[in-house]
């Protein structure tokens, strides 16, 4: 019960803050440029508060996994599907590679969706194999990113990685889409 208040709670104040469009009855999710921070941020709080409930170390943003998290945004809405593999033929690990990030790549989670970051980390927490990711007990590290096409489909990516000690991912904690 809990849990459910604390994400209908953090959902209102995410639809708050970000510009609601379009037709009338509801209208289409939009992130400004200015919402960035407070998106990846917001987003950076609610996987922390699953984390923390779960007795796991918290984890913080990284820039490169951010970078990488971006380009995968990105370019599954120039291939319009939602997968793990980029048009280039990379993997989740060769991005995170080619943004210098230091730690071990633990797990990728992508969504394509018109719902706000809450909503999709909620149906991400709600199947286990990404949520797996979200909780993996090694991640130090998290980017998060998103690409939104004009009429307000919303391409999203989570990575989390372990910090630049290089802990290796645990067994069947793998990348997961």
């Amino acid at each position: 019960m809990h849990r459910r208040k604390m994400i209908l709670g953090l959902a209102a104040m995410g639809l708050a803050a970000c510009e609601q469009g379009g037709g009338s009855g509801g209208g289409v999710y939009r992130i400004s440029d200015g919402d960035v921070a407070a998106v990846q941020f917001r987003m950076l709080d609610s996987v922390n508060a699953f984390r923390g409930n779960a007795g796991l170390p918290l984890v913080q943003l990284d820039a490169q996994l951010n970078a990488a998290a971006a380009t995968h945004a990105r370019d599954m809405a120039v291939q319009n599907r939602p997968w793990l593999f980029g048009s280039d033929g990379s993997s989740p690990l060769d991005r995170a590679r080619r943004v210098g990030f230091a730690g071990q790549l633990l797990g990728e989670n992508i969504s394509e969706s018109f719902e706000t970051e809450l909503q999709t980390l909620a149906a991400w927490m709600a199947r286990e194999d990404t949520r797996a990711v979200i909780l993996e007990p090694s991640a130090r590290a998290m980017g998060f990113a998103w690409f939104q096409e004009p009429a307000g489909k919303l391409w999203w990516t989570l990575n989390m990685g372990s910090d630049p000690l290089g802990v290796p991912p645990l067994a069947g904690a793998g990348i997961q889409g």
